[in-house]
């Protein structure tokens, strides 16, 4: 790595950034709850429970897919934007949706059964295939992708006039 990629990737330091995230859960499986604390940022808390995690309506709760796909886009949107620009395109305006499926693990306990992102954007000079092709390929490049290589990722890309 070069020391200007370096300087990209850590800023004044050439120690990789670390972000925390805390839960404090009480109770069992089943009955208990938790507040999942943001703490590197401080900016949100988030309620989680079990009940709320494999119902159909959250409640208002958070699960762990959820936050999963929450990081997972916010990664994915810069590799696309730096892919795109590699392809010789020029992103004006990116939209990254995800659903994360949660199902039961023939070994026992749950899997990820799948990942879909659903990739709109508004890009000068490239082309709806060229588009796509970008949008399969960031996966590839975001560094979630690359740890969620065990789970079947799906992209749906469509260019905005």
């Amino acid at each position: 790595m070069s020391t200007e990629d370096r300087d990209i990737l850590y800023p004044g330091t050439a120690r990789p950034p670390t972000r925390t995230a805390r839960i404090a859960w009480e109770g069992n499986l089943e009955g208990g709850s938790g507040q999942v604390t943001l703490e590197s940022s401080r900016v949100a808390t988030h309620p989680v429970s079990y009940y709320e995690r494999t119902a159909q309506d959250a409640g208002g709760t958070t699960s762990p897919e959820e936050l999963l796909a929450a990081a997972h886009t916010a990664s994915y949107v810069m590799a696309l934007s730096a892919v795109v620009a590699q392809a010789g395109g020029t992103p004006e305006n990116l939209d990254v949706s995800e659903d994360v499926s949660l199902a039961p693990d023939p070994a026992g306990g749950f899997r990820l059964a799948g990942l879909t992102l659903t990739v709109r954007g508004r890009v000068a000079g490239l082309d709806a295939d060229g588009f796509a092709e970008a949008a399969r390929r960031a996966v590839d490049t975001d560094p979630f992708g690359k740890a969620l290589t065990g789970v079947q990722i799906t992209v749906h890309a469509e260019l905005e006039p």
